[in-house]
């Protein structure tokens, strides 16, 4: 197998879900510390870098999903759900739950009047980032990284 063929990249049964994992994660932290250092003003340049990082990390959960399931049914040929994988699972599931909640706490922010945005957003978002970065330890051991 060679490392620049084209078919061995796009057709291994779960790269796919290891490269998109990446984009959300990324998006995700980065808006929200763009969101920690607009201070909750929503009338900054901080706050609009955060709100757009946020709804791309809450779209790209979606092809990640999509992959990982994809990832579960053809590289472990659907095995029943259990232990870690189990856990990866649910971690990600409630992880993307709360990357769109982020999201829409922002959005229903810029759409009312007031310049500050709700003070809920920073719990939410921290513990966000908390159970993402669980959720990618817990795809390390499942794709051999942390063995």
């Amino acid at each position: 197998m060679h490392p620049f063929d084209p078919k061995s990249v796009l057709l291994a049964k779960h790269a796919q879900h290891v490269v998109l994992v990446h984009f959300p994660i990324a998006l995700y932290i980065a808006g929200v510390f763009f969101d920690f250092i607009s201070r909750g003003r929503k009338q900054s340049a901080f706050a609009t870098a955060a709100y757009f990082n946020l709804s791309l990390a809450a779209l790209s959960t979606l092809p990640v999903i999509a992959t990982g399931l994809l990832a579960w049914q053809f590289a472990l040929e659907g095995q029943k759900i259990k232990g870690v994988l189990l856990l990866h699972l649910v971690f990600a599931l409630t992880s993307s739950v709360l990357i769109c909640v982020s999201w829409w706490i922002h959005r229903q922010a810029r759409r009312a009047s007031g310049d500050v945005l709700p003070g809920l957003r920073l719990p939410v978002e921290a513990l966000t980032v908390c159970l993402v970065a669980l959720t990618g330890h817990l795809g390390g051991f499942l794709s051999g990284i942390n063995v």
